[in-house]
């Protein structure tokens, strides 16, 4: 969510970027409301103000007429008990008329939350300008020694690659077709080493983050409240991608919503709290399976791994200080990690800068990590490393205390940025395909056969 006071102070500034991230959102309406509310809240406070004052002033001014009603009768004794009568009920028809502009108030707020909430934050002025995926723009290749990715398969391994459909159905390494009798379309069964190559990349993947770059490992639920996905930045503006349990239609207090990424749980770990200056920076991983409804999907990669309703993720989550130094600092080493990452799997791959079409609503910035996917003839999306400054936190309430000064220092809003380690079973697609060899088996990269029993080869 972004700061009010800075939109009010700057309308400009958002409406430009929500025009440029292709999102509608009215901020002249915002501004109106938040306007008229800001005046009801003046209005009341004055009244409050005189509330009390009258309140004051009145306990002496009825003593002194009670006084002078002893000594007096007819017209003079009217005039007196009107007076009286009007002092005692003056604080209680303002108290009516605060009440009522509190009311109004009330009316407003949700009307004010609900545009505040469709806001996107602007994308940094050093990301290119488009409209979608079709505007990102590459900024880095990396190819595995004596592999091209400018030259086919064929010509640099000698023999002609199948997918990994047909991988996975001659290895029996996944059933679709039971998968989809159980479960629907977009669904698989992953059986014998394709289960376990599955299990080692993301084993590999969670080992590597909490061993080699200190992240601490967590388990977090992928079943959740609503205000835990709209304060991880997912509703409004994703609400159509997510399963909806409907507790509350059957006797539960609350409706629930299963998670499209372990992002959700890490950040709301910390909801509501306020930290210390010194807990910074906060790294956590976590693997944990995800599930997407694909709506809007209909008809794009239907068969196969590429685009499926569930599948499990490891995922990396940064809680930093509102810097954006440190920031961009975060940003980069992160997309570091999943570079390693690949490269030890000789897994060719190239990042992608998203232009301000394609960052989404809670991104200030976002780069893409795609893996070369000979069946695609080309790359393929298998991570997404996203900046978010204070946009998450500030929906959550999640600050801290500068200087640690035991509940002295000033709170400010934290810094949060996220991105995929790996996700599987959509990885297996490249690392099956670059791994293949021409007898139809699978190499397995040396950095998993610990985790596939010493297996070197799948047949």
């Amino acid at each position: 969510m972004i700061d009010l006071k800075a939109l009010r102070e700057n309308p400009a500034r958002f409406a430009l970027g929500a025009k440029a991230k292709n999102v509608h959102v009215d901020i002249d309406k915002l501004l109106q409301l938040d306007e008229k509310k800001r005046g009801i809240t003046i209005e009341r406070e004055k009244l409050r103000s005189e509330q009390n004052r009258l309140s004051k002033e009145a306990g002496p001014q009825i003593g002194k007429l009670q006084g002078a009603l002893k000594g007096v009768s007819g017209d003079a004794r009217a005039a007196i008990e009107k007076q009286l009568e009007e002092l005692k009920e003056a604080p209680a028809k303002m108290k009516a008329a605060i009440q009522e502009l509190e009311a109004q108030e009330q009316a407003l707020e949700p009307q004010i939350l609900d545009l505040l909430l469709q806001v996107p934050l602007p994308p940094d002025g050093d990301v290119p300008v488009g409209k979608g995926s079709d505007d990102n723009v590459e900024i880095k290749r990396w190819n595995p020694v004596g592999f091209d990715v400018s030259k086919s398969f064929e010509v640099n391994k000698g023999f002609k690659p199948k997918t990994h459909l047909e991988l996975l159905r001659d290895l029996k390494l996944a059933d679709f077709e039971r998968g989809v009798k159980l479960a629907g379309s977009r669904s698989y069964i992953l059986s014998g080493m394709g289960m376990r190559l599955h299990q080692a990349v993301l084993q590999y993947a969670f080992n590597y983050m909490i061993d080699k770059h200190g992240f601490v490992p967590m388990s977090v639920p992928t079943i959740v409240r609503e205000e835990t996905m709209v304060g991880t930045g997912f509703f409004p503006a994703g609400r159509e991608q997510a399963y909806h349990v409907e507790e509350s239609k059957r006797g539960g207090g609350y409706d629930l919503f299963l998670t499209g990424t372990g992002e959700v749980g890490l950040m709301g770990v910390h909801s509501g709290e306020i930290l210390d200056e010194s807990q910074l920076p906060i790294r956590y991983v976590t693997v944990s399976p995800c599930y997407r409804r694909e709506a809007g999907a209909a008809g794009k990669d239907t068969a196969g791994l590429y685009r499926i309703h569930q599948f499990d993720k490891v995922e990396q989550v940064v809680i930093c200080k509102a810097d954006e130094a440190e920031s961009r600092a975060w940003h980069k080493k992160m997309i570091g990690f999943v570079e390693e990452l690949l490269q030890s799997m000789e897994i060719p791959y190239r990042l992608l800068q998203c232009c301000t079409g394609d960052l989404g609503v809670k991104n200030a910035d976002m780069v893409d990590v795609e893996s070369w996917m000979p069946s695609r003839d080309g790359y393929g999306e298998t991570h997404s490393a996203s900046r978010l400054y204070d946009f998450q936190c500030r929906r959550l309430n999640m600050r801290y205390r500068a200087g640690g000064d035991a509940g002295k220092g000033e709170t400010t809003f934290c810094h949060s940025l996220n991105n995929t380690v790996l996700a599987s079973p959509r990885f297996l697609i490249p690392l099956l395909e670059i791994h293949q060899q021409k007898d139809g088996s699978i190499n397995v990269p040396s950095v998993l056969r610990p985790y596939m029993g010493g297996a070197e080869v799948i047949r």
